[in-house]
């Protein structure tokens, strides 16, 4: 099931430039694969310099990982909060010299009632940019 920008930004809180991805291109229980191309864009929130370096693919990564969670939750989304990130391997120096679309990948591994371990990848047609493992914490309370 392909869903566009418009979805997402009903079900994420990431408003305007902010949200990232532009669509979903295929999930199921365990994974989800969403299209970007706002990484192109010289407005990205997110470059530096005029630059949009590679580890702000993790970005990326957390907003599929916010997608799954709304999928799967077929209701309001938990509001989580990116806890930790490991095994972050870059494999790009940059993302906004990438001509292609961004295919961001996010699968959950693991995952008990207030917190979920994804493993995530950004991807062009050329081969993998970044990938790693994130653990989102739901439903944080600060104080």
């Amino acid at each position: 099931m392909r869903l566009g920008q418009d979805w997402i930004a009903a079900h994420l809180p990431h408003r305007g430039a902010m949200c990232l991805l532009d669509g979903v291109l295929e999930w199921d229980e365990k994974r989800v694969l969403c299209r970007a191309s706002s990484h192109r864009d010289a407005a990205n929130p997110l470059r530096v310099a005029a630059r949009l370096p590679a580890a702000c693919g993790i970005e990326y990564g957390a907003q599929a990982m916010a997608v799954h969670g709304a999928l799967l939750s077929r209701g309001p989304l938990r509001p989580g909060v990116l806890a930790s990130v490991r095994s972050v391997q870059l494999l790009a120096e940059r993302l906004d010299d990438v001509a292609g679309l961004l295919r961001v990948s996010a699968e959950r591994l693991s995952g008990e009632a207030d917190h979920v371990l994804y493993g995530f990848s950004v991807a062009c047609d050329a081969g993998e940019l970044l990938r790693g493992r994130a653990t989102v914490v739901l439903d944080a309370k600060f104080a």
